[in-house]
């Protein structure tokens, strides 16, 4: 695979050109059901769009809101902007209308590109949707280089908005290439990502497109269409977050389930990495003995992109050692990682970014091997009558239930605990979960209450939700 990272690749255009040309066209690119889009035709689709929004006015500088589910229209949408050099705000689709006007509101961008009246299910994905493309008065241009923003999390508060350019794109598209044990030329991978975000996009989609992988879509998230189009379309690698491995740990161990024959559930698959949160130690060790396949981690931020990756789990409970060209460091018990200039756009970074140093404010350790352990948030740790406490460390101790799935304890004034149930199981009352913890840590570390709730709320990209007004809406 050619370099990406020069004086070229400061021109998305450019950039997006090169991705294509890196293999033959005739190469299977994106696969969804029983259709498949070469990389020729997506590069005739792409030229196509690219024509379409030129002649609204979208150029060099244009800012775009795309806001599409996830489908081939969304992609071809993405490439084609970028191709034309616009600045694409990318939302989730699964976002609510006011959560992308209050983004708006700070953004201003020119014009949105949104799917049509022809949007049916938000859970699944889709070949193509209708695009509407919406002029907006009171929009303005870009400031900056960068052609891609996105939005922290918001699992922990108001999210952040975040710029990448050309250059940084190209480089971790490079970085992913760095990485031993990568999909590569003739793999066929199974994207559980979602696109919206950056493992699913830059180390998904983009490094596919680099690599000459093959991207293959479930039609929707369950465990019975993940395995399903696993072994219809020999699949050699899936890229998911950790409820999609919980998902494929929790299914019923027979060919009834997908209606195919007994045969190993994923036969032919080679990689599985988790990206996204942290991968439950428990539920790595279930998949690898289920499908004789070890997870990996991907650890990064949407600020830096990739920062550490071990893709055969043999490393864990590290998250990996640094990925080619980044640089990390520990202050104060926190990771750092070096960034040229700070990601984020109209200030509202506040002091995350400083002296060429993202602070990730995750607590992490980097040992003699270079190998990274994340030991979880800064800010999960509380002082409770004088005494520190980790929150992590008794969400762990709640998961090691026979009967929890998930936990989150969040502290103000008191420490709540939220708990969901394993599929299965019979629901566990608080005061034996209060007396499991009883057991297990001390007594000034135990939740003053705990909540067993169905599911516990996630954010758009699948991290749990730590704030406690959600957390209490959703009990």
């Amino acid at each position: 695979m050619p370099e990406l990272e020069s004086d070229l690749a400061s021109d998305l255009g450019v950039l997006v050109l090169r991705l294509f040309d890196a293999h033959d066209d005739r190469l299977p690119y994106l696969t969804h059901q029983q259709e498949t889009v070469t990389r020729g035709e997506l590069r005739e689709r792409v030229s196509k769009q690219a024509a379409v929004f030129a002649g609204y006015g979208i150029g060099p500088g244009s800012t775009v809101g795309l806001r599409t589910p996830p489908s081939f229209t969304q992609i071809e949408v993405l490439l084609a902007l970028w191709r034309l050099g616009a600045q694409v705000l990318l939302f989730d689709f699964r976002l609510k209308p006011p959560e992308v006007a209050a983004l708006c509101g700070s953004c201003r961008p020119q014009f949105m590109v949104s799917a049509g009246s022809n949007v049916r299910a938000t859970f699944g994905f889709r070949s193509e949707y209708e695009v509407l493309t919406e002029r907006r008065r009171t929009g303005l241009p870009a400031t900056t280089g960068h052609r891609l923003v996105q939005f922290s999390s918001g699992s922990t508060g108001r999210p952040k908005v975040i710029g990448r350019t050309a250059r940084s794109l190209a480089t971790e598209v490079d970085r992913f290439a760095g990485v031993p044990g990568m999909p590569v030329k003739g793999d066929r991978l199974l994207l559980l990502s979602s696109t919206a975000h950056s493992f699913g996009l830059i180390g998904g989609l983009l490094y596919s497109l680099a690599a000459g992988v093959s991207v293959v879509f479930a039609p929707r998230v369950s465990a019975r269409d993940i395995l399903r189009t696993a072994r219809e379309h020999r699949i050699t690698a899936v890229f998911g977050v950790p409820a999609h491995y919980e998902l494929l740990v929790a299914a019923p161990d027979s060919g009834a389930f997908t209606g195919l024959p007994d045969l190993p559930d994923l036969p032919d698959l080679r990689v599985a990495v988790s990206g996204g949160e942290i991968m439950p130690p428990q539920v790595a060790a279930e998949f690898a003995r289920r499908y004789g396949v070890g997870v990996g981690e991907a650890y990064g931020t949407t600020e830096t992109g990739i920062v550490a990756i071990d893709v055969g789990g043999t490393l864990r409970p590290s998250v990996g050692r640094a990925a080619p060209g980044v640089v990390v460091r520990v202050e104060r018990g926190e990771l750092d990682v070096a960034l040229d200039e700070s990601p984020y756009l109209f200030d509202s970074g506040g002091t995350q970014y400083a002296d060429g140093w993202l602070h990730t404010r995750d607590r992490a350790e980097v040992d003699v091997t270079g190998a990274v352990f994340v030991r979880g948030r800064a800010d999960s740790l509380v002082v409770i009558g004088g005494l520190k406490v980790d929150l992590t460390e008794v969400e762990n101790v709640l998961r090691e239930h026979p009967a929890v799935e998930q936990a989150v304890l969040v502290h103000e004034g008191v420490t709540e605990a939220y708990v969901a149930v394993r599929a299965g199981f019979e629901r566990p009352s608080a005061e034996e979960l209060v007396r499991w913890c009883r057991e297990r840590v001390a007594d000034f570390k135990v939740p003053r209450v705990v909540r067993v709730l169905d599911s516990l709320p996630r954010t758009s990209n699948g991290k749990l939700v730590r704030q406690a007004a959600a957390l209490r809406s959703a009990g």
